[in-house]
């Protein structure tokens, strides 16, 4: 091997990862609901869009395990049916964010020159608006379908992933292992997927948990405005704005979705602090464990 032939550090990014208290409880619980996303429709007592009494925002217990909500739905039905509807969107919106962002970002930092100029410009326009001012306006001009808002929040997403993308590119490649690559002639493409995705992996794999958390907040936000998901569909934002007139009458079928949302993002926080922090060799957590 030649001097210039400078190897990346291609070692697994979750290599010499310990797991702590904190991580353990919050997968769990990540976990607990990726596997309702999958059977909960399955375990759920009533359908969907299914009213099973007539009076309407009963309390825990009555009429159902968690009550009924404004219709006189099942709650406990809805949230198992809303968990799928929540978590594939914001995966998908997430997918999409990261395939635009990525992409852009890592061809703007190698290629550079012109391209890089029209991308950035053309992303910091974007960007000068704010994202859910943006998303309303496409939204509402294209109408409330489930691929407009799919393909609307991903790309609003995307601005955020392609700076990170465009920085972390921009670092990679001025190291030596990227100029020796050049040296040898190297094309654009096999110095991005050799050695460039390679050593950004860590904090992209950081970067997709929290825009996936940031897409389940967002999703339901736009839901409990009206734009996200439609009745008679359950989505847990939806179930926020459609209860929310019962928190005058003593009834928690608002609240428990808002919880169901809060733990979701919270957990996820928790565990890209987690791998964050055993990247960098720190230990606050293992502090908070002890």
């Amino acid at each position: 091997m030649s001097d210039l032939d400078i190897p990346a550090a291609r070692a697994s990014v979750f290599a010499g990862l310990r797991l702590t208290k904190t991580a353990i409880v919050a997968g769990s619980i990540l976990l607990l609901w990726v596997f309702l996303a999958f059977f909960g429709p399955t375990l759920a007592p009533h359908g969907e869009a299914e009213i099973i009494s007539t009076k309407t925002f009963a309390p825990i217990g009555e009429g159902g395990l968690l009550g009924t909500d404004k219709l006189g739905r099942d709650v406990f039905s809805r949230l198992l049916y809303g968990v799928r509807t929540t978590l594939v969107l914001a995966l998908i919106t997430t997918i999409i964010a990261f395939a635009a962002g990525v992409t852009l970002g890592f061809a703007a930092a190698i290629l550079r020159g012109w391209f890089d100029i029209v991308v950035s410009r053309i992303v910091e326009a974007f960007m000068a608006f704010p994202s859910t001012l943006l998303a309303l306006v496409v939204i509402g001009a294209l109408g409330t379908s489930i691929p407009v808002l799919v393909c609307t929040v991903g790309l609003v997403l995307s601005t955020g992933v392609f700076r990170v993308s465009r920085a972390l590119g921009m670092d990679i490649g001025v190291m030596d292992f990227v100029e020796a690559a050049r040296a040898r002639g190297e094309g654009a493409w096999w110095i991005l997927s050799r050695e460039v995705l390679p050593n950004a992996m860590a904090p992209l794999i950081a970067e997709f948990g929290l825009r996936f958390t940031f897409s389940i907040l967002f999703l339901s936000g736009l839901s409990f405005l009206g734009l996200g998901v439609q009745e008679p569909a359950a989505d847990w934002g939806l179930m926020v704005q459609e209860n929310i007139g019962g928190l005058f009458l003593g009834s928690s079928a608002a609240l428990i979705p808002a919880g169901c949302i809060a733990s979701l993002t919270i957990c996820m926080n928790l565990l890209v602090d987690w791998f964050q922090q055993r990247q960098q060799g720190e230990t606050v957590l293992e502090k908070i464990d002890q």
